[in-house]
């Protein structure tokens, strides 16, 4: 749209002035006047040469057209409201506006100028100079400028309503109760914004905030939030725009210095302005900001980033806003002409960069001059952004709050009472409470704080072919929903820093992968740690897992200890080599046994066997068997069965071997003492006291069995202690007593048996088998005393394999001592087989 504007049209009601700042520099006659203070000027000037060298000037010296266009929103809404026939019938408002010049001072006494009329009734006037009581005050953007004037303003009561002041301190109803805003608190920006970091995962950034309320009150609720998140600062600085160069420079330093690869900014736009102009001198670009609505959607701050320091910018704002007419509204400036000329046509010089001819400016070479006709269409500058609509919007919904309250305030309907007196106290508790909807649908209200509720729109700064900024919106933040849902991204791809697509990486300390475990680094914040290996038997299945979990007593850690899996069950088993040896030996030994059973069964009927009591060798023949066989119960899964069975058939087929070498070594000796003339030693040990002995003494061990079974038996048992990785299963003894009393038993009868061997081997060769009894039993004792230091010392399948062993050794000492040099005479020998050889009565041979 062309808009060509007339520099001599004044039929508006509108005057500007310039000069005393004690007089406004925008005025609109009306019924109900509203104050309004806004930054025509800026109090420095945005050049580093300048800046750096040159005092800074207390007067006003750079033109704002933000202020312009804020005031031309609060006009925009007057219009409305005063041509509305349902809103205010009958009533006209009016403004009363200045200039703050940025600056806290003259925002104050601005405050007291709106304020110091005393008439408390609303008259129609047609002078624009004409003093009166302000009703509400349209604040300034700047927080701590609002800060100051809702401190000098609140005992009157008089609200003072702001569009961008967002520190959290203003919500602080005690130091400022009659403030209010259309913005929402960075209570909520900066919580947001450290949801924003977390979200992206970055654990170690850097702080730059604006010295003032704003910066230090934000950045401090950020800090608070992100600590909470598991985020960690590592640095946090400040910066105003009047710091001397080597503040700057120190600044400067730190982020050279730092480690951390994203920035969170909580600046304003003028010291932003400074921090870019210094870290371009240095070129550090490639950082990631992160930043607040006060420069995240600035197209000026866009403009002048020529070095892309900001490049890929995250931060939030406002969401975006519509309002019918606005725009138009704004860039039509002809309600700012004015007589007196001064301020528009400072503005309007400023506006085309041309000069009048009677301007008293100075002139630039080649400048050329102002017709006051000039075409806006062409012009692409500040007050032709319409980028910050939202905040326009604020200002918009700032006028309608208060044209609403004084509608109910007023008993508005077709007509108002223009009689009632207005208390400011009234129309501030009464615009605490009021909710209504603007004609775009939005609703506004204000909370007990006065603040409006908190949502923002997620801005990247994403370039364009041409090379400018667009401000592209990527998510939302709405502080109304549940904390899980408050933060949503849309799938649109993001552009990051240095162009790049991929999601920059920031964090103190890599990720913790499982099976490892967070140590913190000595001295340094806790996003700083080392990753320590889980200990054997722990895990951590999770990632930055600050301790590591003990797997459950079945179960060990895996190789990468980030899962526990069952321990590994270890018996001695057929499968396995060993297992299978024993058993092949265990079989081995029960052949030969039956081999030599079947020989002795063969030849029964001659004199070797006969002269060895073929009873006891029978018996003995068959109790080693069992010996063999019982061995085989030690191999295999433990169950409860094989546990009783194994130690108690161990114990009694052993007493019954045993007893039958002690029958046949007896039986040697009372042989031997028979021949004595006149011994009736055979008499009391015949076959029948053979038998008998042998059956007592395993009497014996099944008593001991018996009673070992029935107190406290053998049964199946997971050792876990003894190996951490794998579980062990064995037989526990039950009562350690009854196993050593059998294996004792064992022993006492066979010493016994040894020592009976040992006495008879002096009798004649030819008969006597107690040699080869005394040798067996030799090997027997050696065996098992070597058996239980070997038992005890020996781990897990090891020990069933020791005893296994002993029973094999024992059973194959005494098969091979006993019974193989018969097997060798009766097979090989056989002309050694006969009576008179065994009784040593052989003669020479014919």
């Amino acid at each position: 749209m062309h808009n060509i504007i007339s520099f001599s049209q004044a039929e508006d009601r509108v005057c500007l002035q310039m000069g005393d700042p004690e007089n406004p520099q925008l005025t609109k006659d009306g019924d109900i006047i509203l104050g309004g203070i806004f930054s025509f000027h800026r109090s420095w000037i945005n050049r580093r040469d300048t800046y750096m060298h040159k005092p800074l000037p207390l007067q006003c010296i750079s033109l704002n057209f933000r202020g312009f266009q804020y005031a031309q929103a609060m006009l925009f809404a007057i219009d409305e409201i005063n041509n509305s026939s349902d809103l205010l019938p009958g009533i006209t408002l009016g403004c009363k506006v200045y200039d703050s010049c940025g600056s806290i001072a003259r925002g104050v006494r601005a405050s007291l100028a709106l304020i110091n009329s005393q008439e408390t009734t609303f008259k129609l006037s047609d002078k624009c100079t004409k003093p009166a009581q302000v009703q509400a005050i349209m604040g300034e953007s700047s927080s701590s400028l609002n800060m100051a004037a809702a401190t000098v303003i609140g005992p009157f009561h008089i609200p003072l309503i702001s569009h961008f002041a967002t520190c959290d301190c203003l919500s602080d109803k005690n130091k400022y109760p009659s403030f209010l805003r259309t913005i929402p608190s960075d209570h909520y920006q900066s919580r947001a914004l450290a949801q924003l970091v977390k979200y992206f995962g970055w654990t170690w950034v850097g702080a730059i905030r604006t010295n003032d309320d704003y910066g230090n009150n934000g950045m401090a609720t950020f800090i608070e939030t992100a600590e909470e998140l598991g985020i960690c600062v590592e640095y946090s600085v400040a910066v105003f725009r009047t710091d001397p160069p080597e503040k700057i420079q120190q600044i400067i330093d730190v982020i050279k210095a730092s480690t951390s690869r994203v920035i969170v900014g909580f600046l304003s736009q003028r010291d932003i302005d400074v921090l870019i102009l210094e870290m371009s001198q240095h070129n550090l670009t490639g950082y990631q900001w992160v930043g607040s609505e006060a420069w995240i959607f600035d197209s000026h701050i866009a403009a002048m980033d020529v070095h892309y320091i900001l490049n890929g910018a995250v931060g939030l704002f406002i969401p975006k806003a519509h309002v019918t007419g606005m725009k138009e509204f704004i860039l039509d400036v002809k309600p700012l002409n004015s007589s007196s000329k001064e301020l528009f046509r400072e503005f309007w010089e400023a506006l085309f960069d041309c000069k009048f001819e009677d301007s008293a400016s100075t002139t630039t070479e080649n400048q050329r001059e102002c017709s006051g006709h000039e075409d806006l269409a062409g012009v692409k500058n500040t007050f032709t952004d319409m980028s910050l609509m939202s905040i326009f919007y604020n200002i918009y919904k700032e006028v309608y709050a208060v044209a609403h309250t004084l509608h109910d305030i007023l008993s508005c309907n077709n007509t108002c009472n223009k009689t009632a007196q207005l208390d400011p106290f009234t129309i501030l508790q009464h615009l605490k409470r009021i909710r209504f909807k603007t004609k775009e649908g939005d609703e506004v209200y204000f909370n007990e704080n006065g603040d409006p509720p908190a949502k923002y729109e997620i801005i990247n700064w994403q370039p364009t072919e041409n090379g400018n900024v667009e401000f592209v919106p990527v998510g939302l933040y709405d502080a109304s929903l549940p904390a899980d849902r408050q933060l949503t991204l849309t799938n649109r791809t993001l552009v990051w820093a240095q162009n790049s697509e991929q999601v920059p990486v920031s964090v103190c300390s890599e990720k913790c992968p499982p099976g490892t475990r967070k140590v913190l680094q000595k001295g340094k914040p806790v996003c700083c740690y080392d990753c320590l290996r889980c200990a054997d038997g722990e895990i951590s299945n999770s990632t930055d897992s600050i301790s590591c979990v003990r797997c459950h007593s079945e179960f060990w850690s895996n190789e990468r200890r980030d899962a526990c899996i069952k321990k590994k069950e270890e018996f001695l088993s057929y499968e396995e080599m060993m297992g299978a040896l024993l058993t092949a030996a265990s079989l081995l030994g029960t052949c030969l046994t039956a081999v030599v059973m079947f020989i002795f069964f063969r030849y029964r009927r001659t004199p070797i066997v006969r002269a060895n009591n073929s009873e006891l060798s029978f018996l003995l023949l068959f109790s080693l068997t069992l010996c063999f066989l019982c061995s085989l119960t030690f191999i295999g899964r433990p169950s409860g069965w094989s546990c009783m069975l194994r130690h108690t058939a161990f114990g009694i087929t052993f007493v019954l071997c045993i007893s039958c070498v002690l029958g046949k070594t007896m039986v040697v000796l009372m042989v031997f003492r028979a021949t004595l003339p006149g011994s009736k030693v055979m008499k009391w040990f015949g076959p029948a006291q053979q038998r008998l002995s042998v059956l007592g003494f395993t009497l014996i061990q099944v008593f001991i069995c018996l009673l070992w079974l029935t107190i406290s038996p053998p049964f199946p048992f997971q050792n876990i202690k003894d190996f951490k990785d794998r579980i062990i299963l064995e037989c526990a003894l039950g009562s350690a007593l009854g196993f050593w009393s059998v294996l004792g038993y064992i022993g006492l009868l066979a010493m016994f048996c040894f020592i009976l061997a040992f006495l008879a081997r002096k009798l004649p060769d030819n008969f006597n088998e107690a040699k080869f009894i005394t040798f067996s039993m030799l090997i027997f004792c050696a065996v098992w005393v070597t058996f239980i230091p070997a038992y005890v010392s020996s781990p897990g399948k090891f020990s069933v394999a020791v005893e296994i062993f002993a029973i094999l050794s024992s059973g194959f000492g005494l098969l091979i001592c006993i019974f193989i040099p018969k097997c060798y005479i009766i097979l090989l020998k056989p002309d050694r087989n006969t009576k008179r050889n065994l009784m040593g009565k052989e003669g020479p041979t014919h």
